[in-house]
């Protein structure tokens, strides 16, 4: 999406009356929206057309939501996909990221809430026009045009959820960043102290990072939040 263009987004829900609420909401926003009523049209749509933003909801007729959005991930790493459901859960929410959901909106929701996700995920999308296309820490790089990451050379596999904690850390490199900056900044939530599901990714993204090296890059202050830095 070049800057002034309309955002293209897809809309994969069941309910005929969620989808056409959803679809009209959106386009007072000035949103195009294409509405597919099944995970198999939903598949269709995304092979056919390039979309900006895709808005799945896990509960689907036929293949799950969440099998979409790994098919999704399989074939673009690049498309935010915001998911939503009736399920909000921290086991639900973590395994809509792993499936490689950018965010999570629990069903009934706040229709400006919705908005306001959708124009974080596009202004994140739409970040990516900069000089240094690689991030680097010691023997740790991200490259932010094929979305990977390599320590000492060796590609490390993450999901959407694990590249955007690791891309937030990698850019605030060296500075103590809390909880509370993570679910903002990475999550674009305020922060429930009801929850861990920060620190299960950190954790996650600890054991890609840093297990099979001897120099460890994440590090815990306790009282204060994380910081990725050589020493």
């Amino acid at each position: 999406m070049t800057a002034g263009s309309i955002a293209n987004l897809l809309l994969v829900e069941d309910e005929p009356k969620v989808a056409t609420f959803i679809k009209k909401g959106l386009q007072t926003q000035s949103y195009t929206v294409e509405v597919a009523l099944t995970g198999e049209e939903g598949k269709q749509r995304f092979s056919e057309i390039a979309f900006d933003l895709i808005i799945l909801d896990v509960n689907l007729p036929d293949i799950s939501g969440l099998e979409l959005a790994e098919y999704i991930r399989q074939h673009n790493r690049r498309v935010p996909i915001l998911m939503l459901t009736a399920l909000d859960t921290t086991a639900d929410k973590l395994l809509g990221f792993e499936a490689g959901a950018d965010d999570y909106l629990a069903k009934p929701f706040d229709f400006l809430e919705l908005v306001a996700r959708i124009k974080a995920l596009l202004r994140r999308a739409g970040t990516t026009e900069e000089a240094d296309r690689i991030l680097r820490v010691a023997d740790l790089e991200l490259n932010l045009d094929e979305r990977v990451a390599r320590r000492q050379g060796q590609t490390i596999e993450l999901t959407a959820r694990e590249y955007a904690l690791l891309e937030y850390l990698m850019r605030n490199a060296g500075r103590v960043v809390s909880r509370v900056d993570i679910a903002e900044q990475v999550w674009d939530i305020g922060f429930d102290t009801g929850t861990n599901v920060i620190d299960v990714y950190v954790s996650y993204l600890r054991a890609k990072i840093d297990k099979d090296y001897p120099v460890k890059l994440i590090h815990t202050l306790i009282g204060m939040g994380y910081v990725l830095k050589e020493k």
